[in-house]
């Protein structure tokens, strides 16, 4: 084909009574969307009720508009806007420290995610007083969301004394036991029915660590966010954000991606970061024989029943509340029982004053209680199908008293600051000076490389079966392999708690230096998943401290620590989970240091898209995370030397083929959008800035698509812009040349498409006015 067969005249093609041609609107200007309930189509009606909306709220509304509430919930209809949070934050502020979306905000949802753990065993009248207020899961339900958030600012003391202010500290409340599992359930081994089981008892949906269930959460919020029809998501269909973003912000779905990730941390044996650090032991005013009940509490947490694994320390802090039902029972009577148990079991007491009526949203005095901001992608699936069921007349709206809400909130932050905090630095102290210092010295060193060649020229097993927890699998080693953990009271567990302690009381030079200490231990005694996690808390503890890190250094050290930590949970433990955190917690803290770090990012990154251990919605996330990534190294000078910009809008290309796959339009655009804002600023001088054919094609492709699948929406939305009597002619590409400027194909008085076959004709191609202009290139 030559420049002259397009001059030749063509004949129109016959015309059609059941085929008409639509000419599709550029998107950017004239598209204007009706409410898209063809997105709905799956769903029922009932699915659209304002409590189901608020779970999404987070996800479905623009930044600048999302509630003050940590989960993102909007208050109902006819209720104040008050909730338990109102008292500690400005109004209109949320509770977190820095904004939606800025640089610091997914250091913030790491830093809030490794937390201590505090588990609730409470007296069957304690929990009947928090059935009646409203609240089926008990008293755990009811201290849950105050857990997220603890009142004021908390003072810590790290390894040297020196203290330190935080106003985003918080803890867990978990109930005796939760998070546990077995490890073929970890590794995934267990059948389809018993693994079934397993995830939704009510137990195990407060567990988190499956990935599956955490793309299911995300694929709800995005169905959401694309069907509903406030002007937000509209602008998104019509590429104009209706907030300024910058390349380098999170999108909310990432986001709720990253902290699902985070909730629910399994408890396992290699790391404690889910083991409890204190136990409430409650019991209420109607109690008949309350300092009996304590002990059998007592007793049934730490010998009976409800004990934990023998890998997990029983030396935990135990905390003692008395709640006293104030409309029912006498204070007199409750002060005296409270003084009783502090000559008994000390001082870590608390006298807890509740209303035992359930209060209801109209009451004058009444606040909101939000959902927990970190619970589990299971917890969250299951509240979702719960409120599906609801319509907006008989779904439920939990409330507390304003004075339920003030003591509640007042003992949470009288239990951390006096308690909970001063139990695990004396503990950091006391571990630090008699086991950590010793391992620092040459005598140190030295029992370290007698303890490595003990084991030469004897018998490999041990003596003892593998029936118990302190057994070992080698001479010198307090390591099991049968049961696969350090017993509770060895050295190398002490130390691993110390780095956890340390980790979480956020003195991460401490815990750096515990867990370097930690990786030739278990090394040396073939303990992989001990092993993995300790460099896993190594490279993060190093990215989290305040510390210059050169290219070579990182290299040298942060590199070699992810690439031994993702390697051992893949390959020797087969646990994906383990490699997946790693390395999403290890890209966001790469990426927020800037320079050489962002193109560190970007390739790990890329590696966990290699590694296959995500679906459809994961890699489509982790591909915008790779772009933004390398859209936070900077140039330097006017022509920006040394950025990734090209690669990021390659990578927002690759994401948007991703959404599209999936059938999320709007993310698609958007990402479509950016790319091309990006190519716009390589070369502004430019109509197209895409020089190459191959990916100028690839992206129209994906354009055209992008807009097809809108009108398409469109169409079946009743906007009148599509008539249902009448077929649509599919678009198809056209395969003529790539020429910048090609001329009309409509000529003055002769028709244009006479001889032309009629199925390679485009809808999309506009007439140009520039001359014809010989390409050689062509094919």
């Amino acid at each position: 084909m030559t420049p002259s067969d397009h001059a030749a005249p063509l004949k129109l093609p016959p015309p059609s009574a059941s085929v008409a041609p639509v000419v599709l609107p550029k998107m950017s200007s004239s598209l204007h969307l009706q409410a898209p309930s063809a997105l709905l189509s799956g769903l029922s009606n009932k699915n659209s009720n304002a409590s189901l909306s608020s779970l999404f709220a987070s996800t479905s509304s623009p930044p600048a508009s999302r509630s003050i509430s940590p989960n993102g919930e909007s208050p109902p209809a006819g209720m104040a806007a008050s909730h338990i949070f109102s008292s500690t934050t400005t109004p209109g502020a949320s509770p977190r420290i820095s904004n939606e979306g800025g640089l610091d905000e997914m250091k913030e949802i790491i830093m809030r995610a490794f937390v201590p753990h505090i588990a609730v065993h409470v007296s069957a009248d304690t929990d009947e007083i928090a059935n009646e207020k409203g609240f089926q899961g008990g008293f755990r339900e009811l201290l849950r969301p105050f857990g997220d958030l603890v009142q004021g600012k908390v003072t810590v003391r790290d390894s040297i004394g020196a203290s330190r202010t935080w106003e985003d500290f918080g803890v867990r409340f978990v109930g005796l036991g939760d998070g546990e599992r077995s490890e073929s359930e970890t590794n995934g081994s267990l059948g389809e029915a018993a693994n079934a089981q397993a995830r939704w008892n009510t137990s195990g949906m407060r567990t988190g660590g499956d990935i599956d269930q955490v793309e299911e959460l995300v694929q709800r919020h995005l169905s959401h966010a694309e069907a509903v029809s406030d002007s937000y998501v509209t602008n998104y269909f019509n590429f104009k954000d209706s907030v300024n973003q910058s390349a380098v912000s999170a999108s909310p779905f990432y986001t709720l991606y990253l902290r699902r990730l985070l909730s629910g941390l399994p408890m396992t044996p290699h790391e404690t970061f889910a083991h409890p650090v204190a136990c409430i032991i409650a019991i209420s005013s109607r109690n008949k024989s309350p300092i009996e009940t304590l002990r059998q509490l007592y007793a049934i947490g730490s010998r009976g029943e409800r004990r934990l694994p023998l890998w997990v320390d029983s030396e935990y802090l135990r905390y003692y509340v008395l709640v006293h039902d104030e409309e029912r029972d006498d204070i007199t009577r409750s002060t005296a029982l409270f003084d009783q148990m502090k000559r008994h079991f000390g001082l870590h007491c608390h006298l807890l004053r509740l209303r035992s009526s359930q209060c209801v949203p109209t009451d004058d005095d009444s606040v909101r209680m939000p959902l927990c901001e970190w619970m589990s992608a299971a917890e969250e699936l299951s509240e979702i199908r719960t409120r599906e069921g609801y319509d907006d007349v008989d779904a439920p709206i939990p409330c507390l008293f304003e004075s339920d809400s003030t003591a509640i909130r007042t003992f949470v932050r009288e239990m951390v600051t006096q308690s909970v905090v001063p139990f695990m630095e004396r503990n950091v102290t006391t571990w630090n000076d008699q086991i950590a210092s010793r391992r620092r010295g040459i005598s140190g060193r030295f029992m370290s490389l007698s303890k490595r060649w003990t084991a030469f020229g004897t018998s490999s097993r041990s003596s003892s079966g593998p029936g118990s927890v302190g057994s070992t699998g080698t001479s010198g080693s307090n390591y099991d392999p049968f049961q696969g953990c350090y017993p509770p009271g060895s050295q190398e567990a002490r130390m691993r708690k110390l780095g956890d302690y340390a980790f979480m009381l956020r003195d991460w030079k401490l815990s750096q230096g515990i867990y370097e200490l930690l990786r030739s231990d278990f090394s040396n005694d073939k303990a992989w998943k001990y092993h993995a996690g300790a460099h896993e808390m190594a490279a993060i503890s190093t990215l989290l401290n305040q510390q210059i890190l050169s290219s070579k250094v990182r290299s040298e050290t942060i590199d070699q620590m992810l690439e031994t930590a993702s390697y051992s949970y893949i390959t020797r433990c087969a646990a994906p989970y383990g490699a997946l955190r790693c390395l999403s917690v290890a890209i966001e803290l790469l990426r927020l240091r800037g320079g050489s770090a962002a193109d560190d990012a970007a390739r790990w990154g890329s590696r966990v898209l290699e590694m296959r251990i995500l679906g459809a919605m994961g890699h489509a996330l982790f591909s915008e995370r790779v772009a933004v990534s390398y859209a936070a190294r900077k140039g330097a000078g006017s022509g920006r030397w040394g950025s990734r910009r090209r690669k990021s809008a390659l990578w927002n290309i690759l994401a948007a083929d991703a959404w599209l796959k999936l059938g999320k339009n709007v993310q698609a655009g958007k990402c479509l959008d950016e790319a091309t804002k990006i190519y716009g600023q390589i070369k502004p001088q430019q109509g197209n800035p895409l020089t190459f054919d191959g990916m100028r094609a690839f992206t129209d492709d994906l354009r055209r698509t992008l807009r097809a699948n809108i009108v398409a929406i469109r169409g079946i939305d009743g906007g009148g812009m599509l008539d249902s009597h009448e077929p649509v002619v599919e678009e198809e590409s056209e395969k003529l040349d790539h020429r910048r400027h090609r001329g009309s194909l409509i000529g003055g008085g002769v028709s244009p498409f006479g001889g032309l076959d009629a199925g390679t004709l485009s809808p999309m191609h506009m007439p140009h006015d520039e001359p014809l202009k010989k390409d050689d290139n062509f094919e």
